[in-house]
């Protein structure tokens, strides 16, 4: 299985894919830029263009995302918003399934500990995938987490369901 995660943002949009055989490996992360100056349509044609081009590359079955949340700063949540369309658009267009995580499901499910902070979050994707050094930039490092999250959550729904059938 191929898992994209995805951390949307206008300004930076993060990405990351990971494959699983017995422990999860990278295949691909990164994040996607758009410049300030630009129309926020321009903004969302670059962001969808660039990972519409990383799913054809990539070739993921599964996309997780985190839900949305109410923010305190309207414009950012706005923005997200957008960002998170387009993402849901590319899936549905790739035929993805798409699981959508808590904040906090995410940090218990890669760190162990639903308050985890970034730093501890980030060193344990890094312990997780077996890299050299902390994905950067943190938007990518976010977009691991997510998929992580999801395979280590369907594991636990597959070894439940399992368990109730015997």
């Amino acid at each position: 299985m191929r898992a994209l995660g995805v951390d949307p943002g206008t300004a930076l949009l993060g990405y990351g894919v990971i494959t699983v055989s017995a422990s999860p490996r990278v295949v691909e992360f990164g994040a996607l830029a758009t410049v300030p100056r630009q129309s926020m349509a321009e903004r969302l044609q670059e962001l969808y263009e660039g990972l519409d081009a990383v799913i054809r590359r990539a070739a993921p079955q599964v996309l997780a995302v985190e839900q949305l949340f109410f923010a305190r700063n309207v414009t950012t949540a706005l923005a997200v918003g957008q960002a998170r369309g387009i993402v849901l658009l590319l899936a549905a267009q790739h035929n993805l399934d798409v699981f959508e995580y808590k904040p906090n499901e995410v940090k218990l499910a890669v760190a162990g500990y639903g308050a985890a902070d970034k730093a501890q979050m980030q060193e344990m994707v890094r312990l997780q995938l077996e890299l050299a050094e902390i994905p950067r930039p943190d938007d990518a490092a976010d977009a691991l987490a997510l998929a992580l999250c999801h395979v280590f959550s369907q594991r636990f729904h597959d070894f439940a369901r399992q368990g109730s059938m015997t």
